[in-house]
């Protein structure tokens, strides 16, 4: 295995750090949008699966609906 001393490290590092193209603010905050609404769905359809099954169980159960 290469050795590398500290300072080289250092500077290929910075070269890789220029490589990167940061997403733009628009970019960012449709990125977030859609992060929430994927949220609020994926909370909603869970909410309505937890509703049918517990009305499934208790129907089973007898304990009334």
């Amino acid at each position: 295995m290469a050795k590398h001393n500290a300072l080289q490290f250092i500077r290929q590092v910075r070269q890789e750090t220029l490589k990167v193209t940061w997403p733009t603010r628009k970019e960012t905050l449709i990125s977030t949008g859609m992060v929430f609404v994927m949220v609020i769905l994926a909370a909603l359809f869970f909410f309505g699966v937890d509703q049918i099954l517990s009305a499934g169980v208790r129907l089973i159960f007898g304990l009334g609906v």
